[in-house]
């Protein structure tokens, strides 16, 4: 099968956010509307284009999302019962837009304690 060249908008290059958060309020960890509502309005003032979001609730408690972005992808793991908040950014192209996103959403959760780890993405060069 024959794969004709796409011209994107992003280029491939990316920065990819890992960023754990412990401390945050159990009522924003186990509510899937008020969660969903962060995340696309971070992705929004941050100057990404939400394009889906989707958010899973678990039973008894804990969701899991993603929300596409035209730039890439923002996804969530939750366990309110630690307050305990693992999310990924990847965004193709402007790093700016990866950062702006992370500091909206450490200023939406306010967890006690955060940390993160970020991760340059370039497609290897093939010979």
């Amino acid at each position: 099968m024959s794969v004709s060249p796409r011209v994107s908008v992003h280029s491939p290059k990316g920065v990819h956010y890992l960023l754990e958060c412990s401390g945050i309020d159990l009522s924003i960890l186990n509510d899937k509307d008020r969660l969903e509502k962060i995340l696309c309005d971070g992705a929004t003032a941050a100057g990404a284009t939400v394009v889906e979001s989707t958010i899973h609730a678990f039973n008894p408690h804990g969701l899991s999302g993603v929300i596409v972005i035209a730039e890439s992808h923002i996804a969530i793991h939750t366990w309110p019962e630690d307050g305990y908040a693992a999310v990924d950014i990847f965004t193709c192209g402007e790093a700016i837009i990866a950062e702006r996103i992370y500091e909206n959403l450490i200023q939406q959760f306010k967890p006690e304690a955060h940390s993160y780890q970020v991760i340059h993405r370039n497609p290897p060069v093939v010979d």
